[in-house]
């Protein structure tokens, strides 16, 4: 980030060993804007150093008892401060979020405040932002560009310009994959720390999540077995559109968990940032075939899915059904990341005649691609290829625009490149925001 970009270019408050985030431009265009930034994501991603990286002073809710009851005693009063001001874990005060607005109201200037969280209260305490007063962003683990695993030779804002995929090889292929996604994108477990003290260490995260963290969302005590045997059930179903009943009956093996309190459940996690579901893409077809709009499993980091799953890279690699599946949400997580700097969303496709897509990134404005998610190897790489095509050929391009590229991303090391038909063919460590 440069300097003209303003907020956070010099901020005294960045930790030392911080990694820059691709989030940082758009957190930077917020507080070019609106009155206050509140970073949302799971619990350990890095949105409080991403706070730090912008914020002139700070507050501290969960690290500093006597500031917690200051913010509950007189919760204006942590709100003095150079801005912009962060206000770490608000959401344990929930006073302070009318207090901030109000602030905010009062002060009519951008950039004044910070607000992080990794647990969104409900929808009755936060609907009332207003217009250009306090604006989210979702802060997510860290990509493979960011992690460094990356080459970045192919850019997904590119990609949606219609430029071409053409890039060397990477020099990784799917053992790194797997690698990748048992150790998750979480900052504070580097690479120093061996593949079995990482998924260790996310197994005590859930854990966390099962016995405490869950209550913070609504204060409703739930049972840890349950909240374990749905996590459970998810990890199996990860990537797919998998009906709540289905997940119901396989949480019900370990524990009895009916459908109506299993999506009280879901919710939860969801407001936990554990979850992340990828729902339907609102798109229109040429005949009438009806769209599936339920939408596919997935956990914010495909990590705390190995993790549930108690499994480990040889196992992975020896399973490749489930490692497929697996490597589909790596993907979908760094699509989402990528597309986030580039202004777009990411949704899935499927219809009830069987055509579909792993993923599409739409940039709301006529441009979006479709992508499809392989291990590797020559004959996936073809199926994948027929997949887009035959999907393609579905989309009412009179409404939605022409697709920009057709795109499979793969896990094997190889050269980015463009086939014939057009069907662009991408390692997955090739590419970048």
């Amino acid at each position: 980030m440069s300097a003209d970009e303003g907020f956070g270019a010099t901020s005294t408050l960045t930790p030392a060993g911080y990694s820059d985030r691709i989030a940082e431009t758009n957190a930077a265009r917020v507080l070019r804007t609106a009155r206050a930034l509140l970073i949302e994501g799971p619990k350990g991603c890095g949105k409080t150093w991403l706070a730090k990286r912008f914020a002139s002073s700070e507050v501290l809710l969960e690290q500093n008892p006597a500031a917690f009851a200051l913010a509950q005693a007189e919760p204006h009063r942590v709100l003095d401060g150079a801005t912009p001001r962060l206000i770490d874990e608000w959401q344990r005060v929930p006073a302070l979020w009318g207090v901030v607005r109000g602030a905010c109201d009062a002060r009519a200037a951008a950039g004044q405040f910070i607000l992080t969280g990794s647990a969104t209260p409900s929808d009755d305490l936060t609907r009332h932002s207003g217009a250009l007063r306090i604006q989210r962003l979702a802060l997510r683990t860290m990509s493979l560009a960011e992690r460094g695993l990356s080459t970045r030779e192919v850019s997904l804002a590119g990609l949606l310009r219609g430029e071409p995929a053409a890039a060397g090889p990477t020099g990784r292929g799917v053992p790194e994959a797997v690698d990748a996604l048992c150790r998750g994108g979480w900052p504070g477990l580097g690479d120093s720390m061996s593949v079995r003290d990482v998924t260790a260490a996310l197994r005590g995260y859930l854990e966390d999540i099962a016995r405490t963290d869950i209550r913070q969302v609504d204060g409703v005590a739930r049972d840890p077995v349950r909240v374990r045997a749905l996590l459970r059930s998810l990890a199996r179903n990860v990537g797919t559109a998998a009906s709540l009943n289905k997940l119901a009956a396989e949480a019900s093996a370990f524990a009895p968990l009916g459908r109506h309190s299993l999506r009280a459940y879901l919710d939860a996690l969801e407001r936990l940032h554990v979850l992340e579901p990828l729902t339907a893409w609102p798109t229109h077809l040429r005949s009438r075939t009806p769209l599936l709009l339920s939408p596919r499993h997935h956990f914010t980091d495909p990590s705390l899915a190995v993790a549930a799953l108690r499994a480990q890279p040889e196992g992975l690699l020896a399973d490749t059904e489930t490692l497929g599946l697996l490597f589909e949400s790596l993907v979908i997580r760094d699509l989402r990341i990528y597309a986030q700097a580039a202004d777009a969303e990411v949704y899935a496709f499927r219809d009830t005649a069987g055509s579909e897509v792993d993923a599409i990134v739409d940039a709301g404005d006529g441009r979006w691609i479709a992508v499809e998610v392989k291990l590797g190897g020559s004959e996936q790489i073809e199926q994948a290829a027929h997949s887009l095509l035959h999907a393609h050929g579905k989309v009412d391009e009179t409404k939605m625009g022409r697709a920009t590229k057709l795109v499979v991303v793969t896990a094997a090391d190889g050269y980015s490149y463009e086939r014939p038909d057009g069907v662009s063919v991408v390692p997955l460590f090739a590419l970048g925001p």
